[in-house]
């Protein structure tokens, strides 16, 4: 039989260490948990109860997602931030990946110099005129392309990609390959992206993640309020307070007590309804996500 293993004894100052951590962590947890809690609350309670910091629904109801399910412009705000999401994403990840993957390779000849020059653009930019006239004249002015073509290439991304590609893919493989007869193309498509699926995960969620959030974007480029994706239905909700209730079916703002009560109720139940992709997404990449990052970024 296998000896027991020992218990792990502490001296007195690990026991004040741990305590203090465990202390410290605590507070913490309950600081960025009470906003989250509150909005839960909020979200479920009906009346002026939204006005109260309370972590527990007083007189519950779905009055809010009830008007939210029936406020159209949300749904077109969803649509439009999922295409935007999926479309930006691939796009994005593609861009990424055809950039990382030459500037991976040792022989790739100027691969210093270009890869200064993709570092250099994390410093220095032109500003968000020069960027828009530029938008303006290519004529992607009010388009889809406006909001996921500027932004499609992060060169932080690019570098944990580029840096995954360098130091976990053995150089072995890419000389048994061309030995096969295997082109660069084939080689990155066969070989290279099925062994990078942690990063390659990682940076999914980054690029969905920043698709999804971004306002300021669509604020600039966009005019007409049907392409407007939700975080700007959002926005108008939270901080413009517009919603015009007398779009919601079977419901007469005249014959409302209350009409900022509903209005509240409204901005805590879009919040939840706004993060429910993100919340579906990540626990399909959280098993990838420790792996991607610290293999990617750390060495080399």
């Amino acid at each position: 039989m296998r000896k027991a293993k020992q218990a792990i004894r502490y001296t007195t100052a690990d026991k004040v260490f741990l305590s203090l951590n465990y202390t410290v962590l605590t507070v913490f947890l309950l600081i960025l948990a009470y906003p989250l809690l509150f909005v839960i609350s909020a979200a479920f309670s009906g009346g002026n109860a939204t006005m109260t910091l309370n972590l527990w629904p007083k007189t519950p109801t779905l009055a809010g997602f009830r008007a939210v399910f029936e406020y159209k412009a949300i749904w077109t705000g969803y649509l439009n931030s999922l295409i935007y999401m999926a479309t930006g994403t691939l796009l994005s990840l593609t861009i990424t990946v055809l950039c990382a993957y030459p500037l991976s390779r040792s022989n790739f000849r100027f691969g210093g110099v270009i890869m200064g020059m993709c570092v250099f653009t994390m410093y220095f930019s032109g500003g968000m005129i020069p960027g828009y006239l530029n938008i303006r004249n290519l004529g992607m002015l009010d388009t889809i392309w406006a909001l996921i073509v500027p932004g499609s290439l992060s060169v932080y991304n690019m570098i944990v990609v580029r840096t995954y590609f360098k130091t976990s893919i053995p150089g072995e493989l890419l000389e048994a390959a061309q030995l096969d007869g295997c082109g660069d193309g084939r080689y990155l498509v066969q070989i290279v992206l099925p062994l990078s699926v942690p990063v390659l995960a990682v940076i999914t969620l980054y690029c969905a993640v920043n698709q999804w959030n971004s306002y300021f974007g669509p604020m600039i480029y966009l005019n007409t309020r049907s392409k407007f994706p939700l975080s700007m239905i959002l926005r108008d909700i939270l901080i413009a307070n517009t919603i015009d209730l007398t779009s919601l079916s079977g419901m007469d703002p005249t014959e409302m007590a209350d009409l900022q009560a509903m209005q509240n109720l409204m901005k805590y139940a879009v919040i939840i309804v706004a993060s429910i992709p993100v919340m579906v997404l990540y626990p399909f990449v959280q098993r990838y996500f420790v792996k991607g990052v610290m293999l990617g970024a750390i060495k080399g």
